[in-house]
């Protein structure tokens, strides 16, 4: 059963948006994903099916404690499910951790290493050589709006610049579907509005697919081609599962005027009404 028939809120088109009705392959491809507690007696996320078409920004949307980051740990491959498969690319990439990239919420830059040398670490650890490794980063710094900063060091930079050298450094680990979970939530009002804005230029620029995690509704309906509304609790037995589907009407370079229109919140609204 295809979830973009039976759990469509909303049709339109937005730009990058796009999956087997312009005839491309998804990039990424979740079928019937269980998982369970550690222990294995019940299911914390049920039966999630969940395509992400090439170039598209989808974001998942839910209340704090249904499951979001724990749906993420089993598309990375962070954690075995008990069924279910995940695809990339067509490949079979279930429980196989490093194939998709994954970006948490905390930047996890190392204090005692220089900038360069964080961004370096994905490809240090595959075994390229330092120098070889500065080399392929160095270009890259401007790029992603952090020039001046390679010998600096983690404490000297602010919060909005910290989560940039943390997306280049997810970036280098050379793939080119990325899952983010909450990460512009440490950050003030205005530098999230900031980080957002630049983020959806940086997708396109980059090609890459991107599926975040957030539980604020604005933030999903600025950034996203589509969301998805995921609800339970499975803290209280009730496994986690996708009950909606709504697309951004807008394209993402008017993304920003948009969003003070009519429209953008009769999309906001649906997207609550399926929260509850």
């Amino acid at each position: 059963m295809d979830l973009r028939d039976t759990q469509k809120v909303a049709t339109a088109g937005a730009d990058g948006a796009a999956g087997a009705a312009d005839g491309r392959e998804p990039a990424l491809v979740v079928r019937d994903l269980t998982l369970a507690w550690t222990d294995g007696t019940s299911p914390t996320v049920a039966d999630v099916s969940l395509e992400l078409a090439p170039g598209e920004m989808v974001c998942l949307v839910g209340r704090s404690g249904c499951g979001k980051s724990t749906l993420f740990h089993g598309m990375a491959g962070l954690t075995e499910p008990v069924s279910g498969s995940v695809l990339l690319h067509g490949e079979d990439v279930t429980g196989k951790p490093g194939r998709i990239s994954y970006m948490l919420q905390k930047d996890l830059l190392l204090p005692q290493r220089t900038i360069i040398d964080n961004v370096c670490l994905p490809l240090l650890v595959a075994g390229t050589p330092r120098r070889e490794a500065r080399a392929k980063a160095e270009p890259l710094f401007g790029r992603f709006g952090l020039e001046g900063t390679q010998d600096s060091y983690p404490a000297e930079l602010s919060g909005g610049m910290r989560q940039r050298a943390a997306l280049l450094r997810t970036y280098l680990m050379d793939n080119d579907v990325v899952l983010m979970d909450e990460p512009f939530s440490a950050l003030d009002a205005l530098t999230r509005r900031d980080m957002r804005a630049w983020f959806l230029s940086m997708v396109s620029d980059l090609g890459i697919s991107c599926m975040l995690v957030t539980h604020d509704v604005d933030e999903a309906v600025e950034m996203a081609d589509r969301i998805l509304v995921m609800s339970g609790a499975p803290k209280e037995g009730r496994p986690s599962k996708i009950v909606g589907e709504v697309d951004v009407a807008c394209e993402r370079e008017g993304r920003g005027e948009w969003m003070l229109t009519p429209e953008s919140l009769a999309t906001k609204r649906r997207v609550l009404e399926l929260l509850g």
